[in-house]
């Protein structure tokens, strides 16, 4: 009998193994109530046993193809019309996998540190419209927070039929789904305290020397490898990668428990690509939304070097996804008191401050499909994590409307197009204004001129159609301009759709 039993446990055993490398499994990015991309073929891989047939049925398209050596399956769906009526997919090979309650529309990535992660319910102007838009096509994905020393392919999250709980991603996706009509997915991946270093492959160390010199500080870190290895470690003993718990209370705990010891891990390089961007590559997307830079403001050279490695990112992200016109909306950061040197003057415009960082940023429009959000006329004096975000995310939404979906929209204020000097006079000739005015009715504020002293003084401004005529009693021979170049400038210039006035200066010093 004993002998018998012990057969049947072997055979069991042995059925139940067979079953488990014979199973065909799909990227951990696919799921039930996922959101698919209309418009664009939209990939759909995962792994199999090698050599093995896998079939993928969805929306009366039937592809197949088999697995590599190496287990890994890829097949391409013709392009989706967009649809609200949930669908099923079925993945075949010496098994089935179904998702149900698919939808099509937009997809698009929401990424960066806290700023991104902001939760909704602390901006009470959007937490009003979450009844509302509960109601909507809007699904979410949130990748979990983790790190890995090598890129994997698995990650932790599901598909929600619900907004995003981050501020910035569930404003988006409102106004994104309530412009366009059609189903809206955000792919939610953020942590707090990230630098950009943080969210790149390790490829471009071959592009970026200060790149390679930060890896090869940190893996000749010993220390911090082992503190790194024991958080992971302590990771995957706490959470399996299954998904992400659907218990508030429960998600809370074990992430506490995760973040107790990682400020190390989650601010080193790479780490964060690793675990929670290349998984999601090559899902279907139409673009990025960046919310990030605030890590890399801790002095003037890393900001000003912040230009270039984003600009190489976006790049290598669209090397990557095999998607030259993937969209890239940023985040300009918004206005803080955070000012260094002697003079700690938030309007001034000639201090060590986030201005820097700024101009850096609006460099990526260097690139084609870019857009930059102005937020220099919100933040928070004090709050690195300001709550007024509602204006921005209704400016992001416009950005997409315009310079992505083609839509005639007015979606970005005032930018300075050219500078006349005549004398006392700087006549500054702005572009994206019908007409310029200020906010609130007063005279427009943030300019500031210089002479060759360099030496900054306040101007005053007289509006004409769209010039700016801009004259100083301390500067009668004025030779430079900047404009709301500060910490938190007070700033009131806008255009015929409300929407702010983007910084400037006309010198190069």
């Amino acid at each position: 009998m004993k002998k018998l039993k012990k057969g049947i446990m072997t055979f069991i055993l042995s059925v139940s193994m067979l079953n488990a490398h014979g199973s065909v499994k799909p990227a951990s990015v696919f799921g039930d109530h996922m959101v698919l991309q209309q418009g664009m073929s939209v990939p759909i891989w995962g792994e199999a046993n090698p050599g093995e047939s896998v079939t993928v049925r969805f929306a009366g398209q039937i592809k197949k193809t088999k697995a590599d050596k190496h287990g890994k399956w890829i097949v391409k769906l013709d392009k989706l019309k967009a649809s609200s009526n949930g669908s099923e997919m079925v993945i075949k090979s010496s098994n089935s996998v179904k998702f149900t309650d698919i939808l099509v529309g937009e997809v698009w990535v929401c990424a960066g540190q806290s700023n991104m992660e902001l939760g909704v319910y602390a901006v009470p102007e959007l937490k009003k419209l979450v009844p509302e838009a509960e109601k909507l096509d809007i699904r979410t994905f949130r990748v979990a927070q983790r790190i890995s020393l090598k890129p994997v392919n698995d990650l932790i999250g599901k598909w929600k039929p619900q907004p995003p709980k981050s501020a910035v991603s569930f404003g988006f996706s409102y106004y994104l789904q309530k412009n366009l009509g059609v189903p809206v997915g955000i792919i939610q991946t953020s942590w707090g305290s990230s630098s950009l270093e943080g969210w790149m492959p390790i490829e471009m160390t071959k592009e970026l020397p200060h790149f390679k010199k930060i890896m090869d500080d940190f893996y000749s870190d010993k220390d911090k490898l082992q503190a790194i290895n024991k958080i992971i470690a302590q990771f995957k003993k706490t959470r399996k990668i299954k998904k992400y718990s659907d218990d508030p209370s429960e998600e809370k705990k074990l992430t506490e428990k995760y973040n107790a010891a990682n400020i190390c891990a989650r601010t080193s390089p790479n780490l964060l690509y690793n675990a929670m961007f290349h998984p999601i590559i090559p899902y279907s997307v139409r673009g990025m939304v960046w919310y990030q830079g605030e890590a890399n403001t801790r002095n003037p050279q890393m900001m000003k070097q912040y230009a270039e490695s984003l600009q190489l990112w976006v790049k290598k992200l669209r090397s990557l996804w095999g998607k030259e016109d993937l969209a890239f909306l940023e985040v300009m950061l918004p206005g803080f008191g955070r000012v260094r040197g002697q003079n700690k003057d938030v309007n001034y415009p000639d201090s060590i401050n986030w201005s820097i960082m700024r101009e850096s940023q609006e460099k990526i429009l260097e690139l084609p499909h870019t857009s930059v959000a102005n937020t220099i006329d919100l933040g928070d004096l004090k709050k690195i994590h300001p709550t007024d975000k509602k204006p921005l995310c209704e400016r992001l939404a416009l950005l997409a409307e315009h310079d992505v979906y083609g839509k005639k929209v007015v979606s970005k204020g005032p930018t300075f197009k050219k500078v006349k000097i005549h004398g006392k006079k700087v006549i500054i000739e702005f572009a994206n204004a019908k007409v310029l005015r200020t906010k609130d009715g007063k005279p427009a504020r943030g300019f500031w001129l210089a002479g060759k002293d360099k030496k900054w003084y306040e101007a005053k401004a007289k509006i004409s159609g769209k010039t700016v005529t801009l004259t100083s009693s301390d500067v009668p021979n004025p030779v430079a301009c900047r404009y709301a170049y500060a910490a938190k400038p007070d700033v009131n210039l806008v255009n015929e759709a409300n929407l702010p006035a983007y910084p400037f200066r006309t010198d190069n010093w």
